[in-house]
């Protein structure tokens, strides 16, 4: 209503100034030209005046038919107009560099100046995992907003659930610049930024910026008492993870990771132990049957040691490599069974460079493989671990997904959940309403009434 009301003020406004005759005296006109001086010719008016003239009058034509619209539809039906208005920006942010690109991404969803999801997502979308309501399958991966400043934005665009990191205990530079680069007829990136991170300490003071803010908007929405799954997360609407990561000058990596769980588990609805990023000497090493299963009880022991409420403590997840033998996959999985993980996230980027990349030049730039390229991979080494696990922990398919049929076949494949992270790189906000409408009409056309039931159906 009050849309409607501000849009009728601008229009009547324009009216006023624009289309009401003037109150000026009518000027006589006489048809005898006795005593009438002759008139001066009128000056003429400048090329460039009149182009001036006609931009005007466009613009504010175009302002008085966009109000028009607005003024005449729903909430939603001009949501879905905003979303798509972002197709006309986004593609200007090609020409800029990579990460010059990124910094205003994640700026304007810091200052809110991105559409923000007024639509509720569909039904067949929503889950139930760890104990908390996810209103649709479909996340932000770590490596976007890496130090937690658009986490409000982020969400609001329709994610539900968004990943910030990797957060290093100590803040590092990462690797020289450039570090980032395209591949956009392949729908991919390259990228060696080595845990740039402005450490645990600025990202745990923006998170309880927010906690504060977010915790009120569950208060005035909160479900009915003794619904047992908590619509939302701990800090607010939205689901949040925090992806953990370690120095690389550090000599001991658990404790770098302990560090992150002291700090910052109070803000997150899951934790993640990053030991896959390429980017960092030695950090893959981790991922081994020992090296895992001794980082992993440090981090748990960390985390269970510390105070909790009703809520229990945060999820722990690891993210993996796609660059992984039948035997690390083996390996990792029966770490992940014997000591309980909550979750596992498939995948990293790849250091390989599969046929479709490996004739772009780009392509020999060393760092991380990530969009469409790694999909197969990723999709492949997802499905044997989920029958490797024997589908007991929740999966978090990551790599190469642009589309809702893509998150399906992640499901599929053995994903509860997934994520997305170059691909909205490319597509921007547009994609977002895109890939749940898709996922949404590929479950229905399966018979599915919900993401649960489609869990995993490749591999029955």
């Amino acid at each position: 209503m009050k849309q409607k009301v501000g849009f009728a003020l601008i229009r009547e406004s324009l009216y006023r100034k624009l289309i009401k005759p003037s109150s000026a005296p009518p000027r006589h006109y006489c048809t005898s030209s006795a005593n009438v001086p002759p008139t001066p010719p009128l000056p003429k008016v400048p090329h460039s005046s009149k182009k001036g003239r006609l931009l005007t009058g466009a613009t504010i034509g175009l302002l008085i038919a966009g109000g028009a619209y607005a003024s005449t539809v729903d909430e939603a039906t001009f949501c879905g107009w905003l979303f798509s208005a972002t197709k006309l920006v986004n593609p200007f942010f090609a020409f800029l560099d990579p990460e010059v690109a990124h910094r205003l991404a994640v700026s304007a969803a810091a200052r809110g100046w991105v559409p923000r999801e007024k639509r509720p997502d569909l039904p067949i979308l929503g889950l139930d995992v760890w104990g908390r309501r996810f209103s649709n399958p479909v996340g932000l991966a770590a490596g976007f907003d890496k130090n937690a400043e658009a986490v409000e934005g982020l969400l609001g665009l329709g994610f539900g659930f968004v990943e910030v990191g990797s957060v290093t205990p100590i803040p590092q530079e990462g690797n020289p610049k450039p570090r980032i680069f395209r591949l956009p007829n392949e729908g991919a990136l390259i990228n060696r930024c080595g845990f740039n991170s402005e450490g645990i300490v600025a990202v745990a003071k923006r998170l309880g910026a927010q906690h504060g803010k977010r915790k009120l908007e569950t208060s005035s929405t909160s479900s009915p008492a003794g619904d047992e799954v908590k619509h939302g997360g701990k800090a607010g609407p939205g689901i949040l993870g925090v992806n953990l990561g370690k120095n690389k000058t550090s000599e001991d990596a658990a404790a770098d990771y302990v560090q992150g769980v002291h700090t910052l588990s109070q803000y997150a609805d899951y934790l993640v132990i990053n030991i896959s990023s390429p980017n960092t000497p030695g950090l893959r090493q981790l991922q081994g049957r020992k090296q895992l299963k001794d980082l992993v009880k440090k981090i748990q022991a960390a985390r269970d040691e510390m105070q909790w409420g009703e809520e229990g403590p945060p999820p722990l997840l690891v993210k993996i490599a796609p660059d992984l033998s039948k035997q690390d996959l083996e390996d990792i999985a029966a770490v992940a069974l014997a000591l309980r993980v909550d979750g596992l996230i498939i995948s990293n980027t790849t250091i390989q460079r599969p046929d479709s990349v490996s004739p772009n030049p780009v392509a020999q730039e060393t760092g991380g493989l990530s969009g469409k390229p790694l999909f197969n991979m990723s999709t492949n080494i997802l499905k044997e671990m989920y029958l490797l696990t024997k589908g007991r922990i929740p999966l978090i398919g990551c790599g190469g997904i642009s589309s809702g049929e893509d998150a399906y076949k992640k499901i599929r494949a053995g994903a509860t959940l997934v994520q997305l992270y170059t691909a909205f790189g490319y597509g921007g906000p547009a994609l977002i309403p895109n890939i749940k409408a898709e996922l949404a009409h590929c479950l229905e056309k399966d018979g599915y009434k919900s993401v649960h039931e489609a869990v995993g159906a490749d591999c029955r």
